[in-house]
């Protein structure tokens, strides 16, 4: 089994792939291949609603030159789906968006290519606003068919400066028992087979 956890920061190492890699933690315990796949900071352009994935079917997006068939290749591939984004004025980065925006449209638009693989959203905000992001986040897994474990609380760890997520043990547990929740539930899905 293999989770995919796409790290929507610009900050390759902010405090998003901090939460990330928490969450990622048990599951690497448990057996299962984890991977960060940084998207921040990369080229990433808004959905142009061409229709094309849906005359081709072939499970790419018509649009070259940025990484959204490397990322959407990716959650194909794996069994379970992280997304990590910061809080800009209280929703997603637009790297965010707009992997959210192209992956679903191609998923649909082919069979519904991502349903029942297990998704999660994890949000770093500095004050306000994570609450919108992580609705942003999960109505993409909903829309998609995908299944969504719980945490103790919702996946967001708060700190502004980098690092700062360090010193949030509630946010750090959070993530702990998100991804705890999510091995547990990828091992049922797949038979127990961890």
């Amino acid at each position: 089994m293999k989770v995919v956890a796409f790290n929507c920061s610009p900050r390759p190492e902010g405090n998003t792939v901090r939460l990330l890699r928490q969450a990622l933690s048990p599951m690497a315990k448990a057996g299962i291949e984890t991977e960060v796949f940084q998207v921040g900071g990369r080229p990433l352009r808004g959905c142009t609603a061409c229709g094309l994935c849906k005359e081709q079917e072939d499970g790419r997006c018509s649009l070259t030159g940025d990484a959204l068939n490397d990322c959407l290749a990716r959650m194909i591939a794996a069994d379970g789906v992280l997304i990590g984004s910061p809080t800009y004025f209280a929703d997603v980065t637009s790297e965010t968006k707009a992997l959210i925006d192209r992956a679903g449209y191609v998923s649909r638009a082919c069979g519904q290519l991502l349903r029942r693989k297990v998704g999660a959203a994890v949000v770093a905000v500095r004050r306000a606003g994570a609450i919108h992001a992580f609705d942003t986040i999960n109505h993409f897994f909903t829309i998609s068919q995908m299944i969504i474990p719980g945490s103790s609380y919702w996946n967001i760890g708060v700190g502004r400066d980098q690092g700062d997520v360090d010193s949030d043990s509630e946010g750090l547990e959070t993530m702990t028992c998100l991804g705890e929740n999510m091995a547990w539930l990828l091992g049922k899905l797949h038979g127990g087979q961890l």
